[in-house]
């Protein structure tokens, strides 16, 4: 049975410093520069939550359920 994971990514608090889209063991969140990341690999992710945990702005949520 697959989890089902959900990134949300809070464009009002992301100042854009790439730090999700770097430490992303499966690269499932890509950044233009100057853009707000997106995860754009959605079925690559393991829910490992790196992303969350690492964000220094707290703009970013994963549900795993």
């Amino acid at each position: 049975m697959s989890k089902e994971i959900k990134i949300s990514i809070s464009e009002k608090r992301c100042k854009q410093c790439g730090i999700c889209a770097a430490l992303c063991p499966k690269q499932v969140i890509e950044q233009e520069v100057g853009q707000v990341p997106v995860a754009v690999h959605m079925d690559k992710c393991i829910g490992c939550k790196l992303c969350e945990m690492r964000c220094p702005d707290f703009a970013i949520d994963v549900e795993v359920k």
